[in-house]
């Protein structure tokens, strides 16, 4: 995007390359003629100028050798008169010489002219030999301005048809994508970028997949780095993209809550979404996009700054890691002393507890034996019981005899009756 101030209002607005390319062109030929214009009509005023200097210096040459020539016609007619009352003899002699002086002095008078008229036509011939030589620079200039402007339209043509063939490629390559695909293709975008530039920029940075899920949800991508065991960045990545077909539109930011939560979760510094989301968004295409304001450290981005983003929050946290460091060290001193504190009470509770829980059992323990005396007693009791019901059992068996069986039952003492006489 070009920025172009208005010469009246003072605004500035955009436009894109095109408009930018149009605008120039316009301007750039309207100068143009302006210039051809300016040219043509000072190389006029310049012929004209010359033509009348040529003129004028022509006359004034002329009129100059006229006047000599008349001066000395006259000082010559007024030597041949005195000569002619001092010596009539030679007068004939004189006034032939007279004459061929006259006639050679008018011969000087015509080549003087002729001279004049070359020097004019000469001037006159070389001016418009400048004349022609301009006009052909110009038609040359233009020649080279149209055929620039045509070998331009033609890159910009082919610059056209190319984006357009992109355009339709990419179409064609969501189209034919699920919309998990189109979300991994981004993935796997970012994370091609970031495998080119690891060996040489991020040789010590930990980026992997985010594949913890333990707290019903994760991101994409971590990004981590540590200098002397001390962390110094650590970035939540999410990337989102949909399709062009998709009935329902997603905007950025519906997965903010999300990615907040995931970075947390993780213990993440900064939290950047890498999206595609919102494509005609002029607040997500110019850049990176800060939106703090709504959560902590978090950022959005389109995909060609992905790299860039990193770069810029891994110097910013380059330079506190001195601090950071010095800050880890205090923090350790005060961890040690608050370990042994720590252990020291957890030794208190864990001793407490046992003791509590032993106390605990051996009651129990004791119960237990109460318990189970109780149940021996009680069995103790059922056996004499038992013992005593079996005596009385024996004692009646004993008593037990035939006249007690037969006694009142007749047919039983008959039975027996019989058997005994037998």
């Amino acid at each position: 995007m070009q920025k172009i101030k208005c010469p009246k209002c003072g605004e500035i607005f955009q436009v894109d390359q095109s408009g930018y390319a149009a605008i120039l062109k316009q301007v750039r030929d309207e100068e143009f003629e302006k210039e051809i214009i300016s040219r043509e009509k000072a190389l006029i005023i310049e012929k004209q100028s010359a033509i009348e200097l040529a003129v004028e210096k022509a006359n004034a040459e002329k009129e100059k050798e006229i006047s000599r020539l008349e001066a000395e016609i006259k000082t010559v007619s007024a030597k041949k008169s005195l000569e002619m009352e001092q010596a009539k003899s030679v007068k004939e002699k004189e006034l032939a010489q007279k004459d061929l002086e006259i006639a050679r002095l008018k011969n000087e008078l015509e080549v003087s002219k002729t001279n004049s008229d070359l020097l004019v036509k000469n001037a006159l011939a070389e001016s418009q030999t400048k004349i022609l030589e301009l006009e052909s620079k110009i038609t040359l200039k233009n020649t080279e301005w149209e055929l620039k402007e045509k070998s331009l339209c033609e890159k910009h043509a082919d610059e056209l048809k190319i984006r357009d063939d992109e355009i339709e490629r990419y179409k064609d390559f969501k189209a034919r994508q699920s919309t998990k695909m189109v979300g991994e293709s981004l993935e796997q975008h970012c994370e091609n970028e970031f495998n080119k530039l690891r060996a040489t920029a991020f040789p010590n940075a930990y980026f992997e997949k985010d594949n913890d899920a333990r707290t019903g949800s994760k991101g994409d991508f971590i990004y981590r780095e540590s200098a002397d065991g001390v962390e110094f960045i650590s970035i939540m990545f999410e990337m989102k993209n949909e399709m062009d077909t998709t009935a329902t539109k997603h905007k950025n930011e519906d997965f903010f809550k999300e990615l907040d939560k995931d970075r947390k979760e993780k213990g993440c510094e900064y939290a950047v979404l890498v999206s595609l989301l919102e494509a005609d968004s002029e607040l997500y295409n110019t850049g990176i996009v800060d939106v703090s304001y709504r959560y902590e450290k978090m950022y959005v981005v389109r995909p060609q700054f992905f790299i860039p983003l990193i770069t810029l929050l891994r110097n910013a946290a380059l330079n506190s890691l001195k601090y950071k460091t010095e800050l880890a060290v205090i923090r350790n001193q005060n961890i040690d002393i608050t370990h042994f504190e720590e252990d020291m009470n957890d030794f208190k509770e864990k001793f407490s507890r046992n003791y509590r829980l032993a106390s605990e059992k051996f009651q129990k323990a004791i119960d237990e034996i109460d318990k189970t005396i109780d149940h021996l007693q009680k069995t103790k009791e059922a056996l004499l019981s038992s013992e005593n019901n079996l005596r009385l059992a024996n004692n009646k068996a004993e008593e037990l005899s035939i006249k007690r069986l037969t006694k009142n039952n007749p047919t039983m003492k008959q039975k027996f009756e019989e058997l005994s006489e037998k």
